[in-house]
């Protein structure tokens, strides 16, 4: 059978914009949550918008957590989209405290309301902070489109791909071996995102990352 790239369905909102974007450069998405899906795709995408708690039931419930962390551990190519992006560290603060995957060293915090909007709504920049195959051809200070009220904060600093100011300054897109993630959603920043998917198909296609040393537990 054909590879694909598998977006993992467990009810998040985005998952068919998401879905079309890939499709829109090149890519063969499925939206699935079925283990074998997941485990003969060539890339994986966790896309996700709302909240933590809730996320990480809908993982539990659709039993994806393990297929998910079992794909990743394998050194295979991972990418996670904004509630995909939060849902790979250790802790959300959101809800009361959420535990998440704990692939990544690192907590989500809410945003001070203090002089700024919050939710953070609308187009800002990245800059990145290293070279990386996803920003291959994306100048730095390229805007892309945010929609969050938690940022990500990460305990090692070489996580960050890419950094963002509002009100603070947090990392937008990280990355360690075989796993990256954005905080935007390169399916509504036009151009400059349709070019971060197809960085990332082209990554993964080429396998020139490194495995990845170990994953959470999900717990």
């Amino acid at each position: 059978m054909s590879k694909s790239v598998v977006i993992v369905d467990y009810g998040a909102g985005n998952i068919r914009s998401v879905a079309r974007a890939v499709a829109h450069v090149d890519g063969a998405p499925v939206v699935s949550a079925d283990p074998d899906d997941i485990d003969r795709a060539e890339a994986l995408i966790l896309p996700g918008v709302g909240a933590a708690a809730d996320t990480m039931e809908n993982l539990r419930s659709r039993r994806v957590i393990g297929p998910v962390l079992e794909y990743i551990a394998a050194g295979r190519p991972f990418l996670g989209v904004c509630m995909g992006l939060q849902a790979l560290l250790d802790w959300s603060e959101e809800n009361g405290g959420t535990d998440c995957l704990g692939v990544l060293p690192g907590r989500i915090l809410r945003f001070s309301s203090e002089g700024r909007k919050v939710p953070h709504m609308g187009w800002n920049t990245v800059e990145w902070t290293r070279e990386h195959a996803i920003a291959e051809g994306i100048p730095t200070g390229s805007a892309f489109y945010f929609v969050h009220s938690y940022h990500p904060t990460v305990d090692d600093a070489s996580l960050a791909l890419g950094m963002t100011e509002y009100g603070v300054t947090f990392p937008s897109a990280v990355g360690r071996d075989n796993v990256v993630a954005t905080q935007f959603h390169p399916e509504k920043s036009g151009e400059v995102g349709l070019k971060l998917y197809s960085n990332f198909l082209q990554w993964a296609r080429s396998a020139a990352f490194v495995s990845f040393a170990g994953a959470g537990t999900g717990s």
